[in-house]
């Protein structure tokens, strides 16, 4: 048998084994052009603009696994060419598709890491800031996030963060700062909440998120009051937020929320009050008591810790000064 006969019947016994082999792409085949064995599995079309194309018809039918292995052999193949940018990108789109939201951010930034220059830039930042709010809104469902959050660092916080580093003064970066400072405030991190909104007030004090800002720093300072307390510095700090809110924004609709505030607040101050001279009432230190109670009367009229005080007012010891 010559050497030409043990070829043919090499090449017959591999394509027969490859037609057993069950899954397609599980073979290797001979290409003429190259002059080399190649397995489909891993091959790339010839250029990235055609790899880019046959992935991208994996992407379309919803193949989203064969449509991401597709990308990474462009990024493999061809790691300089301009259709590199664009199958990283998909491959965020194809995460996302899937609902691996984590998985999806985590792509889209290598979008601006790895391509700083590419015109995908908006883009990216656009799909970070709708995980973001989907994540905020608990839409997300993705268990990776859901874990993320039960550590030390918030993942919305993070993403909002990536979009304002992104663009600083992009299209979303004012509304990214104001909403960690909303997230925050849903966790009862007042603190935290109102060092964000200052933020937002300070860097993007023209847009249309400052005014809100401005209510949002008064409400936390009053939601760090919300038990009445004898250190009223919060709670007056916050009635000091609501009516500069109402005289630089006079028509603005959160204006009659900022009275109606100021009005719970000032109840707080007046109860507040009241319980000092309380205080000093049972350790039977009238005077001390009697300027307290009489604070309350002349500061608070109208209030129910007014009409308390006034009674209380005319049982304190006759010659009490």
């Amino acid at each position: 048998m010559n050497i030409k006969t043990i070829l043919r019947v090499f090449v017959l016994a591999l394509v027969v084994g490859a037609l057993n082999m069950g899954p397609a792409h599980a073979f290797w085949i001979w290409t003429p052009e190259s002059g080399k064995w190649v397995n489909p599995k891993y091959s790339v079309k010839e250029s990235p603009a055609e790899q880019l194309q046959y992935a991208d018809g994996f992407f379309d039918a919803k193949q989203y696994a064969e449509a991401m292995r597709e990308y990474k052999k462009l990024l493999k193949q061809y790691p300089k060419a301009r259709e590199a940018a664009e199958a990283q990108f998909n491959i965020g789109r194809s995460w996302e598709e899937l609902k691996k939201y984590n998985q999806a951010v985590q792509a889209y930034q290598m979008v601006v890491d790895k391509y700083p220059f590419s015109d995908l830039g908006p883009k990216v930042i656009e799909r970070e800031y709708v995980i973001a709010n989907l994540l905020m809104e608990g839409k997300v469902k993705d268990s990776q996030l859901a874990e993320s959050l039960l550590g030390t660092e918030h993942k919305v916080v993070e993403i909002f963060r990536k979009v304002i580093k992104n663009d600083p003064y992009g299209t979303y970066a004012p509304s990214s700062q104001y909403k960690i400072g909303l997230y925050y405030q849903a966790r009862g991190e007042y603190q935290e909440a109102r060092d964000e909104f200052e933020k937002t007030l300070n860097d993007y004090p023209d847009s249309k998120w400052a005014e809100s800002a401005r209510y949002q720093i008064a409400l936390s300072d009053a939601k760090r009051s919300v038990k009445a307390q004898y250190d009223q510095k919060v709670t007056g700090t916050a009635v000091q937020g609501f009516e500069d809110f109402v005289k630089t924004h006079p028509e603005s609709e959160l204006s009659k929320d900022a009275q109606d505030q100021v009005k719970k607040l000032r109840d707080k101050e007046a109860e507040n009050n009241y319980l000092v001279a309380e205080y000093y009432w049972k350790n039977r230190k009238y005077s001390s008591a009697k300027t307290y109670y009489t604070l309350v009367v002349e500061k608070y009229d109208g209030t129910i810790w007014a009409l308390r005080s006034s009674a209380k007012l005319k049982t304190i010891p006759v010659g009490t000064k």
